[in-house]
């Protein structure tokens, strides 16, 4: 789809950058665009979730979400639309399986070109196409876990398999806090690279 001219210039740039990732598989494109909007991703799942660490790695599965389905976007709506609905969406569902004490989801929340943007809530029951969808993903994720280097292997597994907090896995693995956060950000920078490295299989 050729875009609206009536997009802003910093829209134009990103649909070009997006064009860039899709039909070259260009490096730079993927990493200017996680540039351009890591931050203001950060702060609005912050806003949300109200814990640092927790909006660390949201942030990156939202880029790692959005980098794997780069394929299924529509240039009707900017790319930092998409993007926000991609973050906030993955926000929610962590916030429904933490049971946490939020914002409330009407809360308006705007993406970088001043856009209010919706937070779909979705039905939490999958129906059987679905399930086996979130199968597949599961098992993809598990399998890029396997490419990782054993200690960073570890340290994922224990995050987000096992769900234990940054100060378990201190206590558990005998090891600086400040280690487990500087290794988990590690860690999850070769998953990032691992899913851009996937994408044209998907």
């Amino acid at each position: 789809m050729v875009p609206n001219k009536n997009f802003s210039e910093k829209a134009q740039e990103d649909f070009k950058l997006v064009d860039q990732a899709l039909q070259t598989n260009d490096e730079y494109a993927y990493i200017e665009l996680m540039k351009r909007y890591k931050r203001p991703v950060y702060f609005v799942i912050l806003k949300m979730v109200r814990n640092v660490d927790d909006a660390e790695d949201l942030t990156m599965e939202a880029f790692a979400k959005a980098f794997e389905n780069l394929h299924r976007y529509k240039k009707d709506h900017t790319f930092s639309t998409w993007l926000f609905r991609i973050a906030t969406n993955n926000a929610i569902d962590f916030m429904r399986k933490k049971k946490l004490a939020t914002l409330s989801l009407d809360t308006s929340c705007k993406d970088s070109e001043g856009e209010s943007m919706s937070m779909d809530v979705k039905d939490d029951n999958l129906n059987p196409h679905e399930a086996v969808i979130k199968s597949q993903k599961i098992a993809f994720v598990r399998e890029l876990v396997t490419k990782l280097p054993p200690k960073y292997q570890r340290l994922i597994k224990l995050r987000f398999f096992q769900e234990l907090s940054y100060e378990e896995i201190a206590d558990t693995l005998s090891i600086p806090l400040g280690t487990v956060k500087a290794q988990l950000y590690r860690a999850r920078e070769f998953m990032y690279n691992l899913m851009k490295g996937r994408r044209e299989h998907l």
